[in-house]
């Protein structure tokens, strides 16, 4: 049955990255027709896209949290925080920011101390050229956790996040109480790494030292384009989630330094291989989405994991926080309070 769910999840993975290599050559077709027509001679200047639908300023957090900056590994890393009681640090992946936790943030602040910050590359955070390792960018979020004067945290990753959670929790393991990874996987750790891999067409792509430079301009075309790819419930962002999303991406060097999160891929796998040795000993929680990564996770997991546990999120694709926030919500709090 395993074996079962695991083949329609890499069915269903090889049908959306046919989708989405579609939606890539339209875009790549509207480059095109775009820079066709800078040639041309001009009789009117085009007015720019609305206000309407260009965010300039970042989005805010609830209330009771705040927007801060601080200089960790030489470089300088945006994150909120708000709240009250031991440290939880929130941790995105591609396609969105710290936002993507928002609706998280006013519960899991009655509780926790929750720190959201922007990954190296995105955002208001810093894009330098290197370091989109996740072994260093876990470094990042470390230096900045030891800023903030905490020594122990609960750790939570999405996607991308996912792999900082698991680089942080494996080089600094008697730092963390408890890790959450959800719904994505770990490159290096077979045998789901290399199935997946070669059925994400979109790996490759992101990878390219050029895909910045063809997306950059054309970051709402291309990231509403790609979320339905791996999300499965229809349009599960606000407008303005969306906007923050998209704003994230669209700042100078976005897309070039967070498609770099993919390049380091290679380098990523062989420091996964030489973490694996050592299993993780903390309390690990496997959140999956029922029409994404729930097929694999739990085992993925216990590859790296002496302590795991699971949870499936109904009817959900790859967007969990958006997707079912209600069993999100539900299912962290219960894992991060459990005695």
């Amino acid at each position: 049955m395993k074996t079962n769910s695991v083949n329609t999840f890499l069915f269903n993975f090889k049908t959306k990255s046919v989708q989405f290599f579609t939606a890539a050559i339209l875009i790549l077709t509207l480059i095109s027709c775009n820079k066709k027509a800078e040639e041309m001679p001009a009789t009117e200047a085009q007015p720019a896209e609305s206000a309407e639908t260009v965010q300039v300023a970042p989005a805010n957090p609830p209330a009771n949290f705040k927007h801060a900056t601080a200089e960790v590994n030489g470089i300088k890393i945006h994150y909120v925080i708000g709240g009250k009681g031991d440290p939880l640090v929130l941790v995105h992946g591609f396609g969105q920011n710290w936002y993507m936790w928002n609706r998280l943030l006013p519960e899991l602040s009655k509780h926790f101390t929750v720190i959201a910050p922007d990954l190296r590359g995105v955002g208001e955070s810093d894009k330098p050229e290197g370091g989109y390792d996740k072994k260093t960018m876990a470094s990042d979020i470390h230096e900045l956790v030891k800023k903030l004067g905490y020594s122990n945290i609960n750790l939570a990753g999405h996607d991308i996040g996912l792999m900082v959670a698991y680089a942080y929790a494996a080089q600094y393991g008697n730092e963390v109480k408890k890790v959450a990874l959800m719904d994505a996987l770990l490159p290096g750790i077979e045998p789901v790494w290399s199935n997946v891999k070669g059925s994400a067409w979109w790996f490759g792509f992101f990878a390219w030292p050029a895909s910045g430079d063809i997306v950059k301009g054309k970051e709402k075309e291309f990231l509403t384009n790609f979320w339905p790819v791996v999300g499965h419930v229809k349009d599960p962002f606000t407008a303005e989630e969306s906007a923050e999303f998209i704003r994230a991406y669209a700042v100078e060097g976005g897309t070039t330094a967070a498609f770099k999160w993919f390049g380091a891929f290679e380098q990523d796998g062989k420091d996964n291989v030489i973490f694996a040795k050592k299993k993780l000993k903390m309390p690990l929680l496997a959140m999956g989405g029922e029409y994404f990564a729930a097929a694999f996770l739990k085992d993925h997991s216990k590859l790296v994991a002496e302590n795991v546990s699971e949870s499936k999120i109904a009817g959900s694709g790859h967007w969990l926080v958006q997707e079912n926030t209600a069993q999100v919500q539900k299912d962290l709090l219960a894992f991060f309070l459990a005695k």
